[in-house]
């Protein structure tokens, strides 16, 4: 079939071979300089469209080539990216992420002696001459800091500032846990996604789990991957999270769980017993926890008929295996499960899993949007 736009058609051809050659001035074994190219001379309507249709990062590339191209960049761009743009500390990246793709656009990372020497290709980043190097496999900048810190902060504020657009996700560890508080001072949309990863388990850790259920302002999920400190306990009410992802949740107690108002609720290792899931089962027959669409507990020794006692009259036994997806996509199989209702005729289905589980999946699914 013939392309009905052969004008677009060379323009991407011809701009491929642009960028190409942009990244190779990168590379400092590459001595000859590009041809002359007016890729700025063609009128706006092309420009922006062609600018829409280029991946993040290598926008970003070309962003550094000149002030012009920086502005045209900014201005001209308007398709909304795919995924949320996050903040990861774990390999100093910023970067596009969605459901199904992860796009680096930029990454900060300790090099002294790039730092300071003049064999390496330096950009303007924010005021500042920064050195770079191409990433060797996947093609994206890596800027060389003394301090990965004050680089992570700048380059962070370079793409926001080229795209026009907020930092929606934050991965943070111990050592980068202020970067929660800076991100969401900076913006003034709240941050929607919270990954904290750390290994320690000291007391100080205390502090940052309690930011994190009580304090923290974000708008959606927070996830837990990090042990809690062995004498870590939690009082009062959690403050509304619409999902809560504990990887290390042994120090949840039922009387945590009934202050709880998600909509997903995931704990990966929990202590709780069969009685206490037949409270929290009670507590939503009864209207706690009114917005709840997926909770599930690993305790490792689930009793079904304890989970259910006292609740068999209101209880159907469906053999039939279901699939379930949660409003933040985490994904159930449903098999031999028990189906209750609430009376408003809400149904949920509670499920024994093959790895010592419990699942409670409330009906309909809801549409997963991740952006």
């Amino acid at each position: 079939m013939t392309c009905p736009f052969p004008l677009f058609r060379l323009l991407f051809w011809i701009f491929s071979v642009f960028i190409q050659t942009i990244k190779s001035l990168l590379i400092s074994n590459i001595p000859l300089p590009p041809p002359p190219f007016p890729f700025f001379r063609l009128p706006y309507l092309p420009l922006a469209r062609i600018i829409d249709f280029m991946d993040p990062d290598a926008l970003v590339s070309l962003s550094f080539c000149s002030q012009k191209t920086h502005s045209v960049i900014k201005t001209q761009r308007r398709a909304p990216f795919t995924g949320r743009l996050c903040v990861s500390w774990a390999n100093r990246d910023v970067l596009f992420h969605s459901v199904k793709n992860l796009t680096r656009v930029l990454r900060a990372c300790y090099d002294w002696h790039h730092s300071y020497s003049n064999k390496i290709n330096h950009v303007k980043m924010n005021g500042l001459y920064v050195p770079v190097r191409v990433h060797p496999s996947d093609g994206y900048l890596v800027s060389c800091w003394e301090n990965e810190t004050k680089g992570m902060k700048t380059i962070t504020q370079y793409v926001t500032d080229l795209f026009n657009i907020d930092v929606s996700e934050v991965w943070a560890s111990k050592e980068s846990f202020h970067l929660i508080e800076w991100v969401n001072r900076r913006q003034k949309t709240p941050l929607k996604k919270v990954i904290y990863m750390a290994c320690s388990i000291w007391p100080s850790e205390n502090k940052k789990m309690i930011y994190l259920l009580k304090d923290c302002t974000i708008l959606s999920e927070i996830c837990i991957c990090s042990d809690a400190p062995l004498d870590f306990r939690f009082s009062g009410n959690f403050r509304r999270i619409d999902c809560l992802d504990i990887w290390h949740g042994q120090w949840v107690t039922i009387d945590n769980l009934l202050t709880m108002d998600g909509i997903d609720i995931i704990l990966g290792s929990s202590s709780l017993s069969n009685s206490d899931l037949n409270v929290f089962l009670r507590h939503w027959l009864s209207g706690g926890c009114p917005r709840l669409k997926l909770f599930c507990a690993r305790t490792g020794s689930v009793d079904i008929f304890q989970v259910l006692d006292g609740l068999m009259h209101n209880a159907n036994f469906v053999e039939d295996r279901r699939d379930y997806t949660s409003p933040f996509g985490y994904r159930r199989t449903l098999t031999s499960g028990f189906d209750i209702q609430r009376a408003d005729g809400v149904t949920a289905t509670v499920c024994e899993q093959g790895n010592g589980s419990l699942a409670i999946a409330v009906w309909p699914e809801s549409t997963y949007n991740y952006n």
